[in-house]
């Protein structure tokens, strides 16, 4: 039975998911956690250096140990990494615990939001636009098939975002109780 006490944002790095996650989390009156920043902070080192010093593998079973914590309290939106849907525990974790929402970008707007980013150390192998298209293709079929609901990003703030998300998850009916998703407050529209 699916536990639907969280808003889990999977996408491919660049999608905004740390940055809507921290916009809906507001609007909502929820909690904010984004798995990537967890790992740093846990670590006290760069996801690039653990990368170096352990390989993605390393950091994949860093990252599934973070997810299943974060994902085992209630109430929050979670920001994953864009991998995180590469392992099936994960994929689980998350379709059991919450709301899955996939914020698709087009491949024009990763490689615009990323190309001038060197944290991400996936990208920085090779060249990034040719990695980002690879691992869209790879991976586009796991954001799908986990996905509750799927939102198209592109050039619309932060606040029309969440509102799209809160909308398209109260009017699938994915909340649980009454309404189906907490009330949001009051708030004058903002151009986030």
């Amino acid at each position: 039975m699916r536990e639907l006490e969280n808003i889990h944002l999977v996408g491919m790095p660049g999608s905004g998911k740390s940055s809507v996650g921290r916009g809906l989390a507001r609007r909502l009156g929820l909690n904010f956690a984004d798995a990537d920043e967890e790992i740093v902070a846990r670590t006290g080192v760069s996801i690039a250096t653990i990368f170096e010093l352990e390989g993605e593998e390393g950091f994949r079973a860093r990252e599934a140990q973070v997810l299943a914590e974060l994902c085992a309290r209630s109430g929050q939106v979670i920001a994953t990494g864009g991998g995180a849907i590469l392992r099936a525990d994960n994929r689980e974790v998350l379709r059991q615990r919450g709301v899955v929402v996939y914020l698709h970008a087009s491949l024009e707007h990763l490689r615009q939001r990323t190309h001038r980013d060197t944290r991400r150390p996936l990208l920085q192998a090779g060249n990034p636009g040719v990695v980002l298209a690879s691992l869209l293709e790879k991976r586009e079929p796991l954001y799908r098939g986990l996905a509750d609901i799927v939102v198209e990003t592109g050039r619309q703030s932060v606040g029309k975002l969440a509102l799209e998300i809160i909308a398209a998850v109260a009017h699938a009916k994915l909340w649980p109780g009454e309404g189906h998703v907490p009330a949001l407050p009051e708030q004058p529209e903002s151009q986030e």
